[in-house]
């Protein structure tokens, strides 16, 4: 495209010999009109082609993509239902999670390539009406300047949005901690992050702005519930029973297929006077660590009130001292 635009530019002879008509007997209108403006219309038509071509190759490598990933996954599992193997059910967040990075990435592309074709077909115009870019590029430079200074935030929310969707570091469904707000992905963009957290109240994050992201839902998840117990109690039978409780949780059909790993136990994690605490620990599958832990504690609690173990209160002493007496207690010291 470069060196037909640059034949073009450079006063391409093709239009004159096709039509054959001898530059003496030409009217000055058509010799003008077959110079500069035709080949002004034959740069933008050519330059409107090759991007509707780039932009048709990547929606459909975009659609390759996303549809090549969803081949490979019904092939897999037509292999795991020949060997018999358990099938997994598909995630439909993982699927829209996926879906749309592709999508935005796309959109990253055509803009790109609008770009690249603009700035080439401006220039091969430059060249054929010889229109002299020096002050205008030294202008734009000082415009650029200008408005780099004033847009530099939108350019930070569009270069972290673009590196937070290579890096894959959240997407729809997951359950983030972005600072200032927590909650469930619900849109992402190049240049803000949509979240909802547990109140309803959908927070708009510019990602420029998010310097640390807690992703409490991606790859796998722990459920953790610590109990305490007083010291008087039989730490080794109350560590006994916690594990009874989380044996049972694991064993629970509808809890069973969250856990990823068997439940651990430990004791002693915290000792003071007024309590020992106790910890269990299960790795689960993203997102569904809060379920196992109110199972867990619900399990807890009966087995505890069954065996007699009993919960440690915080409380606190306060001493209340005569105000008299601590008067004569300083005069007699």
């Amino acid at each position: 495209m470069t060196s037909l635009l640059a034949m073009l530019a450079t006063g391409y002879p093709a239009a004159p010999a096709v039509l054959a008509v001898s530059a003496d007997t030409m009217p000055a209108w058509l010799e003008w009109l077959l110079g500069p403006p035709l080949s002004t219309a034959i740069t933008i038509a050519i330059g409107a082609l090759v991007l509707v071509i780039l932009r048709r190759i990547i929606g459909r490598t975009v659609r390759s993509v996303i549809e090549g990933g969803t081949q490979v996954r019904a092939h897999a599992r037509r292999l795991m239902l020949r060997s018999g193997m358990e099938i997994p059910e598909d995630d439909v967040l993982a699927e829209a999670r996926r879906a749309q990075r592709v999508q935005t990435m796309g959109s990253v592309l055509r803009s790109a390539a609008a770009l690249l074709v603009g700035i080439v077909v401006i220039t091969v115009l430059a060249n054929i009406w010889g229109w002299d870019l020096g002050p205008l590029l030294a202008s734009a430079g000082v415009v650029g300047v200008a408005l780099g200074f004033g847009a530099q935030t939108l350019v930070k929310d569009f270069l972290s949005g673009l590196f937070m969707l290579v890096e894959d570091q959240y997407g729809v469904g997951d359950v983030v901690d972005l600072g200032e707000a927590s909650g469930v992905v619900e849109s992402i963009g190049l240049r803000v992050t949509q979240v909802r957290d547990l109140q309803g109240t959908l927070w708009y994050v510019r990602n420029g702005e998010v310097l640390r992201v807690g992703n409490q839902s991606q790859g796998w998840s722990r459920a953790f519930v610590e109990v305490l117990v007083t010291p008087e109690q039989d730490v080794t039978a109350a560590v006994d029973q916690l594990r009874s409780a989380a044996a049972a949780v694991a064993d629970d059909p509808d809890i069973a297929p969250l856990l990823l790993d068997e439940p651990g136990v430990t004791a002693y994690e915290d000792l003071s006077a007024e309590a020992v605490r106790l910890r269990v620990m299960i790795k689960t599958v993203p997102g569904k660590q809060w379920d196992v832990q109110r199972a867990l504690r619900s399990r807890i609690r009966d087995t505890f009130a069954r065996a007699g173990v009993a919960l440690a209160l915080p409380h606190r002493e306060v001493q209340v001292r005569n105000r008299a007496a601590a008067q004569d207690q300083n005069s007699n010291g």
